[in-house]
């Protein structure tokens, strides 16, 4: 018997997580992007991270056609991004200040940091797949960060 799917989406969405938006350059030298919190460290010898997409998303055949990607790691401030990125269909940057990481990939100006990753695996995972980027580039930036936690975004408390 199959687990439910809407109370394993409940139970993980008591795991408090950060929020990305994974960009990518691909066909043609177009850009794209989505907001991601499904992103983890993998290895730190090789510098492994790893981003997961849904094979229907757009963002899939993005990824698999650019090689490339970077997890830029949202301050509260960027809250509105988080929105922007999440929502289907092409992806505007020509209001945004971002400049091309060493892949190629969209870094995006004022994150809490960015890993700018080459695609050298992808693994598949049920509806999703695993793309493994091997880190090349990096920066971290300041702030507090975006938190998702219980389908809403939150802050971190004041001690």
């Amino acid at each position: 018997m199959a687990f439910d799917a809407r109370l394993q989406r409940d139970i993980m969405g008591r795991f408090a997580t950060g929020v990305t938006v994974v960009t990518t350059r691909y066909k043609n030298g177009d850009i794209t992007g989505m907001t991601a919190n499904a992103v983890m460290s993998l290895s730190l010898d090789p510098p492994l991270v790893v981003v997961s997409v849904d094979k229907s998303a757009t963002m899939h055949s993005a990824l698999s056609d650019g090689q490339c990607y970077a997890i830029n790691i949202l301050t509260r401030e960027q809250e509105h991004l988080s929105n922007r990125f999440a929502t289907p269909g092409p992806k505007d940057f020509s209001d945004l200040k971002w400049r091309d990481g060493k892949t190629g990939a969209p870094i995006l100006d004022g994150t809490l940091g960015y890993l700018d990753c080459k695609l050298v695996n992808i693994l598949p995972a049920g509806d999703h797949d695993m793309f493994v980027g091997e880190i090349i580039d990096g920066e971290l930036g300041a702030g507090e960060p975006l938190l998702f936690y219980g389908g809403q975004y939150r802050s971190i408390a004041e001690e």
